[in-house]
């Protein structure tokens, strides 16, 4: 049997109770002048007692918050479930909302054209007061229709440049060094004797996949890798093709076997550790396996996985943070937050003797992609907004 839904107070039954005109109502809920102060008592009396709560899509059709923000994410849907990262950045985002009684209108679509699509329809709607964005860019056209629509945005990750070069100094973006964490996986995997590394990657259209493939390719230079061992194979992220992709390398004769592998996911790890026992490669004597980001998975396996590790929901809470402070009316800013830092676990391990050989090539300039001495950290600061970020890529979102 159908329910019928209860029925929700409105003006008018807060007038008949407090028995006042619902113009009066209107006046006292809304905090306008033209009632006493004993009738606006009396009204926000009733109200509450009534549990009557302002309509959002009335406040949209007044010009007022509509207490909701919005997320558009455009990836393959059955590769989103799978994905750790964004349920921890999510989880943030939700904390740091949740303080002020701000909803979420989250929103999962094929490609980029369906996602600025969105952004136009809640502008036209005034279903949201502000939206986050994740997985910048090159060429992204996102920053310049947010800025036409005078929709405060938040990037997580550096904010893109438009086609033409234009900075967007409307626009927020909280980010964190891709580039640094790889150069600090790659740095780990040269010290175990590792010379033939294969990075499993996510999508290349991606600004922050492209940034990782520019820091391994960097560092593998710096540190006088031969670069037809050094490679990176791009993917969507699910664990079909990390499967693939991993037996695609370990298929690769003996004497070129790659003898480290770094996935961009936790599931991709996984998926490859289950293809290196079936086909009876010991992890970590023979091959050693990283992953992106650390989640319940990678602590979850025999071995347990080397992961780097995070805050990823205090990540997606600065984001949102970031998001109201916009909305309140404060300036945009360009937000550093934590590097990643890598946890070696039971999976790394010295690269095989037959396969330990010394590097070919110049030598190691003994400095990082940024100029700094090997720490593999990076401090945290704020910079001016519009000001753009250094060599060091964004983190996903």
């Amino acid at each position: 049997m159908r329910r019928t839904p209860s029925r929700r107070s409105t003006l008018k039954d807060i007038a008949e109770e407090a028995r006042v005109s619902e113009s009066a109502v209107s006046l006292a809920l809304n905090g306008r002048p033209g009632v006493s102060p004993a009738t606006r008592r009396r009204v926000r009396e009733v109200a509450d007692r009534l549990g009557w709560q302002p309509s959002a899509a009335a406040r949209a059709l007044t010009g007022d918050s509509t207490a909701t923000v919005g997320l558009v994410l455009a990836r393959p849907a059955h590769a989103l479930g799978a994905e750790f990262f964004f349920l921890q950045l999510v989880s943030g985002i939700q904390e740091a909302l949740a303080v002020r009684s701000i909803g979420l209108l989250f929103l999962v679509v094929p490609d980029l054209d369906a996602e600025c699509a969105a952004y136009r329809r809640w502008w036209a709607e005034r279903r949201v007061d502000g939206v986050l964005v994740v997985d910048p860019r090159d060429g992204d056209p996102r920053p310049a229709l947010l800025d036409e629509l005078g929709l405060p945005a938040v990037f997580v990750g550096p904010v893109p440049r438009s086609e033409d070069e234009s900075a967007h100094p409307g626009i927020s973006s909280v980010w964190a060094s891709d580039t640094l964490a790889m150069a600090g996986i790659v740095q780990h995997l040269h010290g175990l004797g590792h010379r033939r590394i294969v990075h499993i990657a996510g999508l290349p259209h991606l600004a922050h996949t492209q940034r990782r493939i520019r820091s391994l390719r960097d560092e593998a230079e710096r540190l006088g890798l031969d670069p037809a061992d050094v490679r990176s194979i791009p993917t969507d992220y699910s664990r079909q093709q990390g499967v693939e992709a991993t037996r695609q390398v370990l298929d690769t004769p003996a004497p070129r076997r790659p003898t480290a592998i770094v996935y961009d996911t936790d599931v991709m790890a996984v998926a490859g550790l289950g293809v290196a026992a079936s086909l009876g490669i010991e992890v970590p004597g023979a091959l050693t396996l990283v992953a992106w980001d650390e989640s319940v998975l990678t602590g979850s396996t025999h071995p347990p996985l080397t992961a780097l590790v995070r805050d990823t929901p205090a990540f997606g809470r600065h984001a949102a943070e970031e998001l109201l402070a916009l909305i309140d009316g404060g300036p945009a800013r360009t937000v550093e937050d934590e590097t990643p830092r890598l946890v070696p676990r039971g999976s790394s391990g010295p690269a095989p003797a037959d396969r330990g050989r010394a590097p070919t090539g110049r030598a190691p300039t003994g400095r990082t992609p940024t100029g700094r001495a090997p720490t593999g950290g990076a401090p945290t600061g704020h910079a001016p907004a519009g000001s753009a970020p250094t060599d060091r890529g964004p983190t996903p979102g």
